[in-house]
C-alpha cells in the first residue's frame, strides 16, 4: 500500500458567518477560505461552508488539496515581475532578494508562504477582498514562466537566469581588483 508522506501547510485566509433568510427565520452558516500548500512549488484554494467551524476549515482543505496547481519558484523567490488578477482584485509580484522577507497582505502572505516563496515584494490593488486577493495570487504565481522556456525564448543558457550568491560576487570583484592593479 503506498502511502503520502507529504506535509502540507494549510492557512485560513477567510472566515465569516454567513446569514440565509428564510420563510421560518434565519439560517446560519460559517465561511471558511483555506490556502493548502507543500513548499515546494504546489498550492491550492478551497472554499466550503458548514454549520460548524472545524467541519468548513476540514471541507475546505479537501477542496483546496483537489484544486492544487503547480508554480515556478527558484531559489525561494518567483523569476519575474508578475500581474494576478480575480473579480476586482489585482496583485502585483516583484521577485526579490534573499533576506527580504515576504513584504504582503495577509492573504497574499499566505498563498507565499504556502507556495514556499520566502522573498518577495507584493502590492495589492484594488478591492481586498481575501478570498479574491488568495485567488489572484494564484492566479498570478500559474502565468510565471519556467527558466527553461525563458532561457529558451532569448537564446542564453540557464546559467545566465540563475542568481549569484553574494560570495562568488566578491570572489569575482576581488579578482577583477587585483587583475585591474597589474
Amino acid at each position: 500500500m503506498l502511502e503520502s508522506t507529504e506535509i502540507f501547510i494549510e492557512k485560513v485566509v477567510e472566515l465569516k458567518r454567513v446569514i440565509k433568510v428564510v420563510k421560518g427565520g434565519k439560517r446560519l452558516k460559517l465561511y471558511a477560505c483555506v490556502v493548502v500548500g507543500d513548499t515546494t512549488g504546489s498550492v491550492g484554494i478551497g472554499h466550503a461552508k458548514s454549520a460548524a467551524v472545524a467541519d468548513a476549515i476540514k471541507k475546505a482543505i479537501v477542496i483546496a488539496k483537489k484544486n492544487m496547481v503547480k508554480v515556478d519558484v527558484t531559489e525561494s523567490t518567483i523569476l519575474h515581475i508578475v500581474k494576478g488578477k480575480f473579480s476586482a482584485s489585482h496583485v502585483l509580484l516583484k521577485p526579490a532578494l534573499s533576506g527580504t522577507g515576504i513584504i504582503a497582505s495577509s492573504p497574499v502572505r499566505a498563498v507565499c508562504e504556502a507556495v514556499g516563496i520566502k522573498n518577495i515584494l507584493t502590492k495589492s490593488l484594488g478591492s481586498n477582498n481575501p478570498s479574491n486577493l488568495a485567488t489572484a495570487t494564484i492566479n498570478a504565481l500559474k502565468s510565471i514562466r519556467p527558466v527553461s522556456l525563458v532561457a529558451k525564448m532569448r537564446n542564453k543558457p540557464i546559467e545566465y537566469f540563475r542568481r549569484k550568491k553574494h560570495g562568488e560576487n566578491e570572489e569575482n570583484k576581488d579578482n577583477a581588483q587585483e587583475e585591474s592593479n597589474k
